[in-house]
């Protein structure tokens, strides 16, 4: 509705004010206005198709300040443009602007398609799948005003019957935006999974049944068939080898079909549950990962895009029929007689007509290089013998990636020694004055790095995972496994009685002691033995620890709820004032023995008796954790490796914890933004069982009359 206010604003006020201007100048707007704004829309739609998929895959972040800004513009734009149009059809007088403005409204149902968007992108956010009703009214009202425009224009031309087609077009391409939106939003997602109405039974009928055998004398009691599900992974799908993935793809749409029940908050029967953890059971990490990968890919596309529609038979004809009419359009203005129009006008039709049909290649490019398409050529093997050699020719590296499978980390010793990260290499010829105000306002953002999700971490997790749930003995056990953030490990290795002060009930102060804790004991091993070569399970931590951390400043609402926020600036505050006390403060060279002198602050006493609880700070409570895990080698003969797959295994459930309370709309904004490592590890828990979302149950019973 704003962009509609603003619009109408602009138009409103712009005669008075281009007053100002002199008469050339207003002259020259007056004239390129309507043309450069319809082009303008033209190259909007260009951006927005050729890097709508790419937010899947990537975390750049002036990669969504593009699209969003794009996003913005574009329904603005277009909808600005019509309005100048339709003040225009009020105003021509003469013959040569009445032919103008006869090939200026033959825009109209163009400017319609470029409301409707590209299939690569339809919502920026969830919430504008919310908002469809709103896009629905925006349609009809644009709609009207493009009619309103063609009919001030009829007058038996060529052109005014060269937009029927065009208006054909553009309504079905807004059309399928709109019933995109609704589709995706959270009350018909949800309505969309309900089962078919099922009344039960005829209950009137069995008991007439049962007293017309009482009369007749028959002893009559009641009893009961329970027809039990088989547990256990029964795959439909074909397994031959198609083309590589072909099958790993498959199980994961029949999965997808299923466990998306999750993204509306529906329960899962335990028998789905049990067949999905006989399936990933027989699996390796690597074919885990890739089927979760697919099925959230599929999940962006129903949030996000215009897959679901385009790829079902309704949409291929809606396609059809709008490519059809889009070259019916160009063939015939091609051939007409075009002279009485202005040279400009006529080149800006054929960039008009040029890019629609450029556009709709693009979308068919697209379409053929999604795991839709690819689905099913799996499932028929004569398309994908003619077909998927085409497919492998025009798809790239970038259209194969599922997500980003990157990390980011952020590290809170180094957060506080301020030592300057790359990033800030450009303020060095900055005013000192101006550069304190940038680096303050935007410092938190600045130690931030990026780091792939190596296969040995997909690995451990999996594993880790997958013994924990296969540990579980009942029903409940799956449910209990939830709640662990760190003690289920500690109880197993038999050093809960240890560590166990440590993991606490709020996340935020568990992950804050054992990040710095798993800091200290990374550049203490280091300290002790330069030459070491650090070996996966140290590397896994750190890598957890510093994910787990990023989690917590920067994306706090995938968090339980709690004082994450306040207990960070705290311990960083105590530990900027320790650093600046002992001049480690800047010192890049210096960060292992700033590291080294916090590790030789006595903590015999704890520090919550010393400092009370006025300061939320966990720096040496960390501090003597870390020495705890030290002491795991010097005094108990534990070797190095030993201890980090400790400290490994903790970050692991501390992970899994997290992924389990992160709410479900946040796991799909997530998918837009290249996607987190939190929600793989969500979802591939609920296909292991680790879910809450499922309901117990022993079989569906059907009542049996025994007469006797």
């Amino acid at each position: 509705m704003s962009i509609t206010i603003v619009s109408s604003f602009i138009f409103a006020k712009k005669r008075k004010l281009v007053q100002i201007f002199p008469d050339s100048l207003r002259i020259a707007w007056n004239l390129w206005e309507i043309r450069a704004t319809v082009l303008l829309s033209l190259i909007l739609q260009a951006v927005l198709i050729s890097l709508g998929n790419r937010r899947k895959h990537s975390t750049s972040n002036w990669l969504r300040f593009v699209l969003w800004l794009a996003y913005l513009s574009a329904d603005w734009l277009a909808t600005l443009s019509l309005s100048v149009l339709s003040s225009s059809s009020t105003q021509e007088d003469g013959n040569s602007k009445e032919l103008d403005h006869i090939i200026k409204a033959f825009w109209a149902p163009f400017l319609l398609l470029h409301l409707g968007g590209p299939d690569t992108i339809t919502a920026s956010s969830l919430e504008d799948n919310e908002l469809w009703w709103r896009h629905f009214l925006v349609l009809l009202a644009q709609v009207g005003v493009a009619i309103y425009i063609f009919c001030s224009s009829l007058g038996g031309h060529v052109l005014n019957f060269l937009a029927i087609p065009m208006f054909v077009a553009g309504i079905i391409k807004f059309g399928e935006r709109t019933w995109v939106l609704r589709s995706a939003s959270s009350d018909n997602f949800r309505e969309s999974m309900f089962p078919p109405p099922d009344p039960g039974p005829n209950y009137a009928r069995y008991m007439n049944e049962f007293r017309s055998k009482q009369v007749q004398g028959y002893k009559v009691e009641l009893g009961s068939v329970i027809e039990t599900p088989k547990v256990g992974y029964h795959s439909n799908t074909s397994q031959e080898g198609i083309f590589d993935g072909a099958a790993n793809l498959q199980e994961a749409h029949v999965f997808f079909s299923i466990f998306k029940a999750l993204f509306a908050d529906l329960i899962l029967s335990i028998h789905d549950i049990e067949n999905s953890k006989s399936f990933f059971k027989s699996r390796s990490y690597g074919e885990a990962f890739e089927v979760i990968e697919i099925e959230l890919g599929f999940m962006y596309d129903v949030f996000y895009t215009k897959a679901v529609l385009v790829h079902s038979k309704m949409g291929t004809i809606f396609r059809f029929v709008s490519f059809v009419c889009i070259i019916i359009v160009f063939v015939i203005f091609f051939v007409i007689e075009k002279q009485a129009y202005s040279e400009e006008n006529i080149i800006i039709t054929y960039i008009l007509l040029a890019g629609a049909i450029t556009l709709e290649i693009q979308a068919v490019v697209s379409l053929l290089c999604s795991d839709w398409t690819r689905l099913w050529l799996s499932k028929n093997k004569k398309a994908a013998k003619l077909l998927h050699p085409v497919i492998l020719s025009i798809s790239s590296a970038e259209t194969k990636k599922k997500w980003s499978n990157s990390m980011k980390q952020y590290n809170l010793i180094r957060f506080c020694l301020e030592d300057e990260p790359v990033q800030c290499s450009f303020l060095h010829n900055v005013p000192m004055y101006i550069k304190g105000k940038i680096y303050k306002k935007f410092k938190k953002h600045l130690y931030m790095d990026l780091e792939k999700v190596c296969p040995e971490l997909k690995e451990m997790i999996f594993q880790q995972l997958l013994e924990k749930s296969e540990r579980a003995k009942t029903l409940e056990d799956y449910k209990r496994l939830c709640a662990h953030k760190g003690d289920w490990v500690l109880k197993n290795k038999n050093r809960i009685n240890e560590f166990g002060w440590s993991i606490g009930e709020e996340i935020d102060k568990s992950i804050l002691i054992w990040h710095i804790a798993t800091d200290l004991c990374y550049y203490s091993d280091d300290m002790e033995d330069q030459n070491s070569v650090k070996h996966q399970n140290c590397i896994n931590s750190k890598l957890l620890s510093e994910y787990m951390l990023y989690l917590l400043v920067m994306c706090p609402f995938m968090l339980p709820n709690g004082i994450g926020q306040i207990r960070f600036q705290d311990t960083c505050a105590e530990a900027m004032v320790f650093f600046k006390e002992t001049k480690f403060k800047g010192a890049k060279e210096a960060s292992k023995e700033a590291r080294e002198e916090l590790l030789d602050v006595s903590t015999d006493i704890l520090p919550a008796k010393i400092k009370g609880d006025r300061s939320k700070s966990v720096l040496f409570d960390a501090c003597r954790l870390a020495k705890d895990l030290q002491r795991l080698e010097t005094e108990e003969e534990w070797d190095n490796q030993k201890k980090w797959k400790l400290i490994s295994h903790v970050w692991v459930e501390m992970l899994s914890y997290a992924a389990n309370q992160c709410p479900r709309s946040q796991h799909a904004q997530q998918l837009r933004h290249g996607g987190e490592l939190l929600t793989h590890v969500w979802f591939l828990m609920a296909h292991l069982g680790i879910t809450e979302q499922f309901q117990i149950s022993k079989g569906q019973a059907r009542a049996k009359w025994i007469v006797q």
